[in-house]
Order: structure tokens, then sequence, then C-alpha cells
């Protein structure tokens, strides 16, 4: 069977665009003449449809979708289309809704495979919406057998996991009903590692069961969730046969009797996947929220200067404005490192001081603070004008603001609510500080972009005299590895203390975290590229009390 694959990039909510790129892609592939075109789950809606999916309106619109679909697909009469929605299930118990994929032939419906496993973990809530499928079949097509299965339903080999989170694995289940091509239509997100993990998977169940298997994912960035594609089709041994470019739509059509491997299937180098991942999430904030341009403090600082070159990669400088603004603190250096970095990446520039705005707000609370010393409460108030003059420009000239506060700060509260945090996008939200700085390092690879000094210089948030992060932090290269094993691996204090850290520094890191869930709670969006970051996958109590 000749296959086109189509790893595309969709936009939540709009059925309608999306299902001009279906079209489109049709037109596009017809002259390889294909057998079936493939398209990534819940494709004609985009992933994750969210609540969207409880508003009737927004279902009959995808179902109006499909009946278009079914007469478009009589103009190529050879061609079968597969591609992901949701179809209201008849019932009346349950959500009521199926994530579904759709075999669509000259202008038939001729079947339709459910979603058996809703993953209810991490940025996933698909049994809020979805009932699951209430049988698995296989469907004989052209020369092949399919057995098509979604996303989650391929991520529970028993041979995989040391424990499975379903009782059911469906690539087992096609297999024995007599499949002779798996089909895995996904919209699974991005981040550091899980691309080796899809290949091993993947890989896994062709050797298992002797079959070959076609994956094709979606590409693009929805809200915090980025997609990097990376669309394989696997031999019957395992092993890549074809393996799509990350974190761009592409088009490809292959045999599926295509049986001879590549040299080598390699994954993205790590540094590499996650600049990727954070120029494509910048670009589709920007473009799928109606912004064409942004605007950021540049403080001189490491994390501001790389939120720059990213947005810069996504969007081209003439978009980009940079702002120094600086404070009886600042150092003279960090104001010109912010201009020399500007004319680097040939952004535009802009130096509004805040001194004379700090000094009238301390004279108006003169009054009401006589008596007590200067402490946080000072230096939070310059970042809070900061804020106020990026949201100044953003209200008369319509920039997104762009934070760029990293994993390491946003975790333990080194950040002002309603100063540094504020913005549209968290760009740097998780990234810890030390792959900040392996992430500038890439962004040099080839020459200096950030200027040498701001890498070099110690981190500073220079809101008091001779200001370091390490006054008030542990060493990042101690925080860090505390910061991942609490936070993604949920380890405890003692378990975190057996790996050899000292007891006080992780008490202090912990309680830090927590103390500081109220801040990250009120946070901009922040762009995911670990395997559990601040936001929508990570839903701790406020107002709680308890001890790791």
């Amino acid at each position: 069977m000749k296959v086109t694959m189509a790893q595309l990039n969709p936009v939540v909510g709009d059925v309608e665009g999306n299902m001009a790129q279906v079209v489109d892609t049709l037109r596009k592939c017809s002259g390889d003449a294909p057998d079936l075109v493939i398209f990534p789950e819940l494709f004609l809606m985009g992933y994750p449809p969210r609540d969207l999916l409880e508003r009737r309106w927004f279902v009959e619109k995808s179902q109006r979708a499909i009946q278009e679909l079914r007469g478009i697909s009589q103009t190529y009469p050879e061609t079968g289309i597969l591609l992901g929605t949701a179809i209201p299930t008849g019932e009346g118990t349950g959500k009521g809704l199926y994530n579904s994929a759709l075999l669509i032939y000259r202008g038939q419906v001729l079947f339709r495979q459910n979603k058996s496993l809703l993953p209810s973990y991490d940025v996933f809530d698909e049994s809020r919406y979805f009932d699951p499928a209430p049988k698995i079949e296989v469907f004989p097509f052209k020369n092949e057998v399919l057995g098509i299965s979604i996303c989650e339903d391929a991520w529970n080999d028993p041979e995989f996991w040391p424990r499975r989170t379903y009782p059911l694995d469906p690539i087992a289940i096609l297999a024995k009903k007599g499949a002779t091509l798996l089909v895995n239509i996904s919209a699974s997100p991005f981040h550091v590692g899980k691309e080796e993990i899809r290949h091993r998977l993947l890989g896994n169940h062709a050797r298992k069961h002797a079959l070959p298997v076609v994956f094709v994912n979606q590409i693009g960035a929805n809200d915090e969730l980025i997609f990097d594609g990376r669309s394989l089709f696997v031999n019957s041994r395992g092993d890549a046969v074809l393996a799509f470019p990350p974190f761009n739509e592409h088009l490809q059509t292959i045999e599926t009797t295509s049986g001879e491997a590549l040299e080598q299937y390699t994954p993205q180098e790590r540094v590499e996947s996650v600049h990727q991942a954070l120029v494509l999430g910048i670009r589709d904030y920007a473009r799928k929220c109606s912004f064409s341009k942004v605007t950021l403090g540049l403080s001189g600082g490491i994390d501001s200067s790389l939120t720059c070159c990213l947005a810069r990669a996504a969007l081209g400088g003439e978009n980009v404005l940079g702002v120094s603004m600086p404070s009886p603190y600042s150092s003279q250096g960090s104001v010109e490192d912010s201009r020399k970095l500007a004319q680097n990446l040939g952004v535009q520039f802009r130096v509004i001081p805040i001194s004379d705005i700090y000094a009238t707000y301390l004279a108006s609370l003169k009054e009401h603070f006589k008596r007590k010393e200067s402490d946080v409460t000072e230096e939070n108030i310059q970042a809070r004008i900061r804020g106020n003059l990026l949201m100044a420009l953003s209200n008369k000239f319509g920039y997104l603001v762009l934070s760029s506060g990293n994993k390491s700060e946003v975790a333990v509260g080194y950040c002002t609510l309603y100063g540094d945090m504020s913005g549209g996008l968290s760009v740097l939200s998780d990234v810890p500080k030390t792959m900040v700085y392996e992430l500038a390092r890439y962004v040099n690879r080839a020459g200096e972009v950030i200027p040498k000094q701001i890498i070099e210089k110690p981190p500073s948030a220079e809101l008091k005299p001779d200001q370091r992060d390490q006054d008030t932090l542990p060493p990042y290269e101690v925080l860090d590895p505390i910061l991942r094993l609490y936070v993604d691996d949920g380890r405890s204090a003692k378990e975190i203390i057996d790996h050899g850290f000292e007891p006080e520094v992780v008490t202090w890191v912990i309680r830090a975290v927590d103390r500081n869930e109220y801040k990250r709670r009120q946070a901009a969006p922040g762009l995911k590229v670990t395997s559990k970051a601040f936001g929508m996958g990570r839903r701790m109590p406020i107002a709680a009390k308890y001890n790791s």
C-alpha cells in the first residue's frame, strides 16, 4: 500500500482552517496517487480542544466538516483519508463523545476506531471529555488489514513499562485480530528525551508482533504544549525506515513494503531540540493569538538575553523590542551588554530609566514605611515598575510581553509577582538555569551572539547593591538536581538527601517550592520542555499543610 503521512500543524478550534489543510494536502499528494493519506489525532479540531468539546456547536461544526470531506473524497476515488476528530457516542450515559479515527473513502465513512485508553495524568485530561472505545477491530483496506490506534493506545506495552497504567493493550489486540499494518495517529507532546522513548516503544511493538508501524504525529504549539512531530515508519523488525524532521510540517509518501532501514536512527541532540521547541512555541503562541510583535525587558542577564534570541529566531528582529530599564542599582555594563546583544540580533532597542519613578514610589511610601528598614519590598517595587512599563508598551502598540524567568527561579519563588512575572508568555519557565547556560552556548555555537560577558558574569537581579543570586539561592548546580528530584520525579526529602545532598539545603528548597505555589498559579502560561512543567500538568494545592 502507498501511504502519505501528513505531519501538520492544526489550530485548536479552527475547524475551517484545519479542514482547508486537509484539502490542500490531498491536492499536493495527488500526484503520488496514494492509497491512504493519514492525518494526526483530533486533527479537525486541533489538540487539545479542552472545554470546547463541551460546546455542542463546536462538535456539530466538526460533524459538518466530516460531511463535507465525504464529498471531497469522491474527487480522489482511489485514496482513503484517515484522520482524527470527536464523534458523538449516541449513548444516553457517559461523556457522550469518542476520540475517533475515521477512514473516509469514495464518499463514505468506511470505518471508525475510537480511542481505548484515555490518559488523565500530567497534561492530559481525556477522561474528562471522552468515553473509551467499546471494542477494538481491524479493517481490511486495499492490500492491507489496518490496525488503527490513537496515541495513548500504543503506550501500554507490558514489556516496556515496569508498571502499566491500563489493563488493556490495544496494539496486542489489533495484532491478534489479524492486522498487517499498524497505524497510530497521535498528538504526542514534546519533552526532552520523548523522541527516543517513542522510537523504542514503536520499535518494540513492531518486533514483538512482526508488523510494520506507521506513526503520524502533529507539530506546532498550542498554549503550553509543543508538538515535535517526528513521525515514523518502522519496519516489522523494529527499524526506522523513515523519520520525519522535527518541529516542521512535512508530507511524504512511502510504500508499506519498504523495509530498508535508515543507516542509523539518531535522536535530535537534546539542547538543539529544546531550542527548536522554544522557538516554535513562541512563534505559534504569537501567531495563533494574533500577535505579530513581542517585547521584553533586557536586564543584561543571561535569561532575558536568551529569551530575546529565541524571540528573534521565532519572529524576526524587526518584530522584537528589547527594553533596558536601569534602576539606581543597575550597572552601566548591563545596559551596554543589552545594547550590544540587540545590535548583534538586529532587534529594536530602547532605554527607559526607572530611577525617577522609583524615587517617586519611595517618596509616596516614606510616611507609611517609617521606622521600617529597607528589605525585599523596595527590591520588588523596581521589578513591578518594569512590569508596568512593558505592559504599557503592550497596550499602546499591541506587543505580546514575554517574561523570561527560568524554572529554577520560578520553582523557589525567586521572582516578583506582578513584576518580572508579568507577561503573556513565560518562555523559560520550564528551563532550569543550568540548561539556560547550555542553550546560550548553543546560540553562540557559530559565533558570539550573546556577549561573552553576559554568560560569564555572576547572575544578579541588580535590585540592591552588589546583589548576587548565590547570596539567596544554593548554587544552580546543586539547586537544579534537587528540583528535578522533587518537582519532576516527586521524591521525598529523605530520598533526595539519600542522593547525597545536604539536609539543610534540601529542606530549604522544598519549603521554597511549596510556599510559592500561589505565585505560579498567577504566572503567564509557560512552554513545556521537560517531563514535568509548572502549569496545567502540575496541580498542587495552595492553601494546604503537608510535609514530604
